[in-house]
């Protein structure tokens, strides 16, 4: 029996997908027999005149079998005589895309149906764009509908031109493309040959399906295993579990972990609860180390490799979100076992889904294929794509909504990033702070213009001051002036202009310094990446939450009366929106609170954290 083979069909929306698979599962007899007789049965009493809706074997939600699409992926798995099969159903339409990249990222084959009386679609070609994005090398093209051309030889023979024309674009070797005529309905060339189609004499749907060879070939080689939880059952054992994703292992081998890249021997390796000498590829393990490392999920063992440490990278992805992606956007990215903050530092270009061309592009929106550089919040243990799927692909998670925006793969690291090594100096950030007898800290003061954000840093500052404290101010006009003069006020710009703020009081923090940073910030996102920046123990949020109309009675740069008037583009809390902070520090709306009682407000919170001298070691 040849091995398992997963496979994913998809295409354009009514191309035949679900269809196509039910009708193989049924005249291959690999149904139950309640699964028969409820199929015969909506036959009888559904819309199919009688007639068997193979499709339903796969669509199993209400609202599928309502609106006749495919909505959620559908598994199913089975056995014939010569292969055992994973198949994956995925839905056509647009608007659930994401689904059907989910499906593909699992896959090692697609067929992708084309309806002979269409042809090849936009969706069609969209779809085989992400399926090779996802690391797919072996293609059906199973070309359906062909009883509503009549069989006509002419008609196949020109889309396989296209689909082939099609493969070269997405460099696909056409011998791992294989383009069969079927009708999904009748059951043409899908278990049995077609005698309506005489003049196709290659071999059926599933036939190829149990015979194709998929394995690849020029990947790592290498023992790699990350770490995806830390065993610790008593204080005897200390153990590192997770599946190993290639080479094998041997009790005595020395492992590599990164990115530390600290040495160990394997002293023991277990397999469920039994203690084994040696484990191999696809295997779950638990690995004991013949010494004590500081490893942690996220953490990558190794041995023979040549696997990347960075924090910058260039990356292919495919955009899921409604919201567009900007450059500047910061993420919570899940590589592997590890979990860290990515910010999209350029967009290099999308791609066009019917030609293959690089557009240059300025945002990416939902359901386009792009390529960017990425910028990681720390160094992680990543692989090209193309020698290692499972430290090569990623996904980006949104940080205010949780949903996932986007998932890629890894082209090739930045070489800037190789060239770069973090200095560690002798003069900590702890030893500048304890001279000056204070905890560095961050105030962020966001709020819409006009609200009061620089009248109460300032304020603030005076008052520090006059206690002995060290401070600075770092104001949004004054930033824009010098560090940020070349940034404008578009969301890529505005994005930008945060992430250099919080790098800079970050700076002046590990100076020692009390930082009053007084910007409008209108992100959520770009708030909480502010916080990880400067670190949420240094972090204090003041959400000046002062009335949009307050703000405009006051009008005091004359800024809103030219938004109204159409003169600035952009305008937060006019034309451009001004999200509310979710957990805020400090509110304050100084439209009902004074000056002094504001400041002691912000006082009042951060005094917890004004540590003493004494507590920096003095």
């Amino acid at each position: 029996m040849n091995g398992l083979l997963k496979f994913i069909t998809c295409g354009s929306v009514d191309d035949g997908k679900s269809t196509l698979l039910g009708h193989m599962l049924y005249d291959a007899k690999l149904l139950f027999a309640d699964q028969e007789q409820a199929l015969a049965l909506d036959g009888k009493i559904g819309s199919g005149g009688g007639e068997i809706d193979y499709s339903l074997l796969l669509d199993g939600l209400i609202a599928e079998r309502e609106q006749g699409i495919t909505i959620d992926v559908a598994y199913r798995y089975f056995t014939t005589e010569k292969r055992s099969f994973i198949a994956t159903d995925t839905p056509g339409h647009e608007e659930y895309t994401r689904n059907m990249a989910v499906g593909a990222s699992f896959a090692d084959l697609a067929i992708i149906l084309v309806d002979a009386s269409k042809g090849i679609l936009l969706q069609t070609r969209r779809h085989a764009r992400i399926c090779a994005l996802m690391g797919i090398r072996h293609f059906v093209f199973a070309v359906n509908k062909m009883d509503l051309v009549h069989y006509a030889q002419s008609v196949f023979v020109s889309i396989q031109k296209e689909i082939r024309k099609l493969a070269v674009a997405l460099e696909i070797h056409l011998a791992d493309v294989k383009v069969i005529p079927v009708s999904a309905t009748k059951g043409d060339n899908i278990t049995f040959k077609s005698s309506n189609m005489v003049w196709y004499q290659e071999e059926t749907l599933l036939s190829f399906l149990e015979c194709v060879d998929v394995e690849e070939t020029g990947g790592e080689s290498g023992f790699v295993m990350p770490v995806q939880r830390v065993c610790r059952p008593d204080y005897t054992f200390r153990g590192f579990a997770g599946q190993i994703e290639s080479g094998t292992i041997t009790a005595g081998d020395e492992i590599t972990v990164l990115p530390s890249r600290e040495k160990a021997v394997v002293k023991r390796i277990y397999v469920t609860d039994r203690e084994n000498c040696k484990a191999y590829e696809g295997q779950a393990v638990t690995i004991q180390l013949d010494r004590e490392i500081d490893i942690s999920r996220g953490c990558v063992l190794t041995r023979d490799t040549n696997l990347s440490v960075t924090g910058m990278f260039n990356a292919s992805l495919l955009w899921m979100d409604d919201e567009r992606l900007v450059e500047g956007k910061s993420f919570l990215m899940k590589v592997g076992t590890q979990k860290v903050p990515a910010a999209v530092m350029g967009i290099k270009y999308k791609t066009d889904i019917n030609t293959g061309e690089h557009v240059p592009a300025k945002n990416i929106y939902k359901n386009e294929l792009a390529v960017c550089d990425m910028a990681l919040g720390r160094d992680v243990v990543f692989d090209k794509f193309a020698l290692h799927k499972g430290l090569g692909c990623f996904i980006l998670i949104d940080r205010v909504t949780h949903m996932t925006s986007a998932c890629g793969v890894i082209e090739h690291s930045l070489r800037r990033a190789e060239n770069i090594v973090w200095q560690n100096l002798d003069i900590t950030r702890e030893i500048r702070a304890g001279k000056m007898g204070q905890k560095p800290l961050t105030v962020w003061f966001t709020g819409l213009s006009g609200s009061g954000k620089s009248t109460l840093a300032n304020e603030l500052e005076k008052v520090l001051s006059a206690q002995g404290r060290y401070t600075m101010i770092l104001d949004g006009d004054n930033v824009r002036m010098g560090l940020n003069k070349n940034l404008g006020f578009e969301e890529k710009d505005r994005i930008e202009n945060i992430r250099r703020v919080a790098e800079a009081a970050r700076l002046m923090n590990d100076a020692g310094l009390i930082v009053l940073a007084s910007f409008i910030s209108p992100y959520e996102s770009d708030r909480l990446s502010a916080r990880k920046i400067i670190g949420d123990s240094d972090f204090v949020e003041v959400y000046v939450s002062t009335p949009l109309e307050a703000c405009e009675q006051r009008d005091v740069k004359g800024l809103y009366k030219k938004a109204r008037n159409g003169t600035i583009p952009d305008f937060t809390g006019i034309t451009s929106p001004y999200e509310i902070p979710e957990n805020p520090d400090v509110i304050i709306d100084t439209s009902k609170y004074s000056l002094d009682e504001s400041v002691g407000l912000i006082l009042n919170k951060i005094a917890c954290r004004m540590v003493q001298e004494a507590d920096f070691g003095k």
